[in-house]
């Protein structure tokens, strides 16, 4: 049986577990709690050395980073149709996307308050919080105007994109972000709030 290790809702992590339930996957979960340091203590270092969440566990080993994660449950469970796995282009563009958030709008978020991963320097640190507002809202207007098609990322279908920019959309207020200037993101986040395995997994937290 997968088994996945997630934070809580706030993290990057939901998005996986949504794609699994999205799946039809045999899978369950291990939550970790980050206020008791989980994610740093040695059982959980041996399972991910980086001492982050999401990390998935499989017959084969363990799958770490979001978009790795996503693209083996869309891969191992072709029949849910979570990617165009026979169209080069499209799951090209697929992956461009899930690279862009793994790779800039997550790291503009995390700015605000792991800022210490890029300086030890109290007046770096300081500023790069003071960035986020206009970096997230940067990442969000690429993502309104070139990335996402509408209703979902990638047009009609949805794919394994679609948890994962819900979780970076949910962040969007928190960061400073006037959500007005977005309504395709934020008409995408009402939809996926409205799925039931969105409202399935959400559940399984409280």
């Amino acid at each position: 049986m997968l088994n996945l290790f997630v934070g809580d809702t706030g993290t990057c992590s939901l998005a996986s577990h949504i794609a699994l339930e999205d799946a039809g996957a045999h899978y369950k979960v291990t939550r970790l709690d980050f206020s008791k340091a989980e994610q740093r203590s040695p059982h959980y270092l041996r399972i991910n050395p980086k001492g982050r969440v999401p990390a998935l566990v499989t017959d084969r080993g363990t799958l770490t980073e979001t978009p790795a994660i996503l693209f083996y449950i869309a891969q191992s469970h072709p029949a849910a149709g979570l990617a165009p796995l026979d169209q080069p282009f499209a799951l090209g563009k697929l992956q461009a996307f899930t690279s862009y958030l793994c790779s800039t709008a997550h790291p503009a978020h995390a700015h605000k308050m792991r800022g210490a991963r890029w300086s030890d320097d109290p007046a770096v640190i300081d500023g790069l919080k003071v960035k986020v507002p206009q970096n997230m809202t940067d990442c969000f207007t690429l993502i309104e105007n070139d990335y996402l098609v509408g209703p979902w990322v990638m047009g009609e279908h949805y794919t394994v994109a679609d948890p994962y920019l819900y979780i970076l959309a949910k962040w969007m207020e928190g960061d400073g972000v006037d959500i007005s200037k977005f309504p395709k993101v934020i008409d995408h986040r009402t939809r996926m709030a409205a799925r039931p395995a969105v409202q399935k997994v959400l559940a399984s937290y409280q």
